[in-house]
């Protein structure tokens, strides 16, 4: 059983640094004042040679030293600490993406927001679907990046129910500042009763191979970028898109084309191919995220969107 959080080891850090910060500020401060009167030039109109002082020269040389050491000693030991995953911690994957979360869980559920039992080490394996994101949970005082192509982890210690901000402290794009999501902490009974049975329906979900057009565009993080509702975000609105004409960029030429089963499916596996105009090329390739079941059903959705 893990005794001490992330919070508690790093508050502990930062106050041990911040009370050596201080008394060397009042040390220093009192120390130039006291100069200042002593060796006034009224006091002393005629310059004296001062020499040298070998109690003085080691002592400010040991000291700083020793406290230098002492500071890279108690980093260090938070960031072993940090590093050293407990066992039997919760493994769940944390997914970057232009410009939302998602967390996926060993039983299959995915969510977009984390939601962790109360008293139980959590592992976070992270990574990224496009760009460089950074995972912040302030309570925590955890931080960790997210890299396209790469894992990372990090581990924390949910000691008090309730609802914590998560963050994406890393400049991602136009709409960095809305990546945001929540941790949520309950009971332990209360996280078993909602992972049990949202794993019952993910595993449904599995065994269909697809879930229904709204559902798949919100976990895909289509609706990032993307309205329902003819408004203009980053991305085109999906409503009244199937069958419309578009005027898109290819190749550096402006072409039109119908919003056709082709169309879609091109600009999902392959969004720089055709760029709608008066829209930046941002964003990511798709291939390898969606299944060509799941690209039909979408298709399949936006055709009803008129």
């Amino acid at each position: 059983m893990v005794s001490t959080s992330s919070t508690t080891t790093f508050d502990n850090v930062f106050l041990f640094l911040l009370v050596i910060s201080v008394v060397l500020l009042i040390a220093i401060t009192v120390t130039m004042i006291y100069f200042v009167i002593k060796y006034n030039r009224k006091k002393n109109p005629t310059p004296v040679n001062i020499e040298s002082n070998l109690l003085l020269e080691i002592t400010w040389i040991v000291i700083p030293t020793a406290l230098v050491l002492a500071m890279f000693y108690y980093g260090w030991s938070g960031f072993k600490f940090m590093r050293t995953v407990p066992e039997g911690a919760m493994t769940v994957k944390a997914t970057g993406r232009m410009w939302s979360w998602q967390f996926e869980y060993d039983n299959g559920i995915k969510s977009r927001e984390l939601k962790v039992p109360l008293g139980k080490p959590v592992k976070l394996l992270i990574t990224s679907q496009d760009v460089l994101h950074s995972l912040f949970i302030p309570a925590y005082r955890i931080k960790e990046d997210a890299v396209p192509g790469m894992e990372t982890y990090l581990w924390f210690l949910p000691d008090k129910a309730g609802e914590f901000d998560l963050f994406c402290s890393e400049y991602c794009g136009v709409d960095h500042s809305s990546m945001v999501s929540k941790v949520i902490v309950t009971g332990e009974d209360a996280f078993n009763t909602w992972y049990r049975e949202a794993g019952k329906k993910a595993a449904v979900t599995g065994k269909e191979t697809q879930l229904k057009g709204h559902e798949l565009v919100e976990e895909k993080g289509c609706l990032d970028c993307h309205s329902l509702d003819g408004s203009i975000e980053i991305g085109p609105s999906f409503k009244g898109l199937f069958g419309r004409r578009v005027l898109v960029t290819s190749s550096g030429k402006e072409r039109e084309v119908i919003a056709d089963e082709n169309y879609i499916r091109n600009s999902i596996l392959h969004p720089d191919a055709d760029v709608v105009k008066g829209f930046d090329d941002i964003m990511p390739p798709q291939e390898g995220n969606v299944s060509e079941e799941e690209i039909n059903e979408i298709i399949r959705y936006l055709k009803g969107l008129k």
